[in-house]
């Protein structure tokens, strides 16, 4: 599947669908929406919020929406590299009690833990490069 490289309206939104529809053949892959992490020793877990914080931020560049494509090995391989509360004010993030950066050489993965379940949840992938500032 080819990505979109530029940063039209029209790309970003192409882009917007393509990571959608990967995030529909890995959940028909994956039922059970959750892949064993070795750094938080435990599961991370897909959900709704995921695909959506995903697909909004994600489509903003060719660099992020490719890494999408290695879902499955950033939840795997991502190693913690810092945590800290969720943004005040920010309605997507109020649900988890914090939030945590992994890395992977190419990759940052935010996850969030729910304040409820104690469920790590994926909140969004990003293309890591060296324009871009983590959190």
């Amino acid at each position: 599947m080819e990505i979109p490289k530029g940063n039209s309206r029209e790309e970003v939104r192409a882009r917007r669908q393509i990571i959608k529809d990967y995030y529909a053949k890995w959940i028909a892959k994956h039922p059970d929406k959750k892949v064993w992490n070795p750094s938080l020793c435990a599961f991370i877990h897909i959900k709704f919020c995921s695909i959506n914080e995903t697909s909004g931020r994600a489509a903003l560049s060719y660099e992020s929406t490719s890494q999408v494509f290695n879902l499955s090995a950033i939840l795997a391989g991502a190693k913690l590299t810092k945590r800290m509360p969720p943004k005040k004010g920010d309605k997507n993030q109020s649900v988890y009690s914090e939030i945590l950066i992994l890395k992977t050489p190419s990759a940052i993965l935010v996850v969030g833990k729910h304040k409820n379940s104690g469920e790590y949840i994926q909140y969004c992938i990003s293309g890591k490069y060296k324009k871009n500032k983590s959190r």
